[in-house]
């Protein structure tokens, strides 16, 4: 056995073996940690010094590359401001090259392909000064999940640009749609519905008008179409779809599932990908996996409940030890700083289950 000061011990330390006051009472099992509460209450009644046949470690705290997330934060509010003059009524035909929409996604590439989780944190941490079009926001996302899965695949340098091309202009012909149908809350009406479904057409056209590249184009008149036969414009299946729209559908989807709208709530991201683990025909499946092994069931993002009892939220994920992502916890009143632990089994702090929107309603309420 091994003494302890109880005023040495760090508060939030766990021991690798159990933590006796004495040879018959156990003060705490390796599971848990040594709190603040319990080192006051032993102070109280002067038990200054405790046992252990182990050593106290603490959980693990998680330098942010600073650098590496501001690089990202500054190209997605660049990258922002851009797709809002591509979706800009009367855009002239000098600005929507493809030369210069493959620059800003060779670009994009250069950050996801060095770390794409990087990009998937930006959301987290920013918040438009100005209401941002529900379109821009899905765009950009849409392109960020396009090109990841597109690295996952291993496309060359050249099909990653032509596929981030087609994600990022996939709706670009919504723009040639009455305004009231891009900007409307209320329920769309059947007129509005067949106008929209023309829209992959009209993409199609815009981009072929410009001297587009074909598989460009055909991704953008496809992105719609379903493994199954049930999407539009043609109603294509299977190999009659381009890989690219594939690609784009499934990040389309997934954006949309993810997001809030005026006429539904958002899903979190881990109930998200397990809709598409029971996919039953309308995506690629090899895609599918590709999805879900790039982002992982606990992705960014993600509020979780810990087998200690604690909520966090999910912020980095290592996607060799996909089951044990970095949290930061969260709903602790007055808590100074921000707490970032690498969960753990061994620790007790691995992931039980995701919050529900009434819990994360109830931690912000609180805190």
């Amino acid at each position: 056995m091994n003494d302890y000061q109880v005023s040495d011990i760090i508060e939030g330390s766990f021991f690798s073996e159990p933590l006796y006051l004495d040879e018959g009472f156990i003060l705490a099992t390796p599971e848990m940690s040594f709190s603040k509460e319990l080192a006051a209450a032993l102070l109280a009644w002067n038990f200054k010094v405790v046992q252990s046949a182990g050593e106290p470690r603490q959980m693990e705290f998680v330098i942010s590359d600073k650098d590496k997330l501001k690089q990202a934060l500054d190209f997605y509010i660049a990258l922002e401001k851009y797709v809002i003059t591509l979706f800009t009524p009367g855009i002239q035909k000098d600005d929507l090259t493809f030369n210069a929409v493959a620059e800003k996604i060779q670009a994009a590439c250069g950050i996801i392909q060095t770390d794409s989780r990087t990009f998937f944190r930006v959301p987290l941490i920013y918040k438009p000064s100005v209401r941002v079009n529900v379109q821009v926001s899905h765009t950009i996302t849409s392109t960020v999940i396009a090109l990841t899965i597109g690295c996952f695949l291993g496309l060359p340098n050249d099909q990653l640009i032509e596929l981030g091309v087609a994600a990022l202009l996939h709706e670009i012909g919504m723009t040639k749609l009455p305004p009231k149908i891009n900007i409307t809350k209320r329920d769309l009406t059947l007129e509005d519905r067949k106008a929209i479904f023309i829209h992959p057409m009209l993409s199609q056209s815009m981009l072929q008008s410009l001297g587009f590249p074909p598989k460009v184009c055909t991704a953008v008149l496809q992105h719609h179409e379903r493994e199954n036969g049930t999407g539009y414009p043609r109603k294509l299946t299977g190999d009659q779809i381009h890989l690219y729209a594939k690609i784009i559908a499934i990040a389309c989807s997934f954006e949309a599932m993810t997001s809030h709208r005026t006429y539904k709530s958002a899903k979190d991201m881990h109930n998200s990908l397990l809709c598409f683990l029971k996919n039953e025909g309308p995506y690629d499946n090899t895609i599918v996996r590709a999805l879900i092994n790039s982002l992982t069931l606990y992705p960014i993002g993600l509020f979780v409940l810990l087998a200690n009892g604690q909520k966090g939220q999910v912020v980095d994920v290592d996607l060799k030890n996909p089951r044990f992502p970095r949290v930061q916890l969260i709903g602790i009143p007055r808590m100074e700083g921000k707490i970032l632990i690498q969960t753990s089994a061994e620790r007790g702090s691995s992931i039980v289950r995701p919050l529900t929107r009434q819990e994360i309603k109830d931690i912000f309420h609180k805190v």
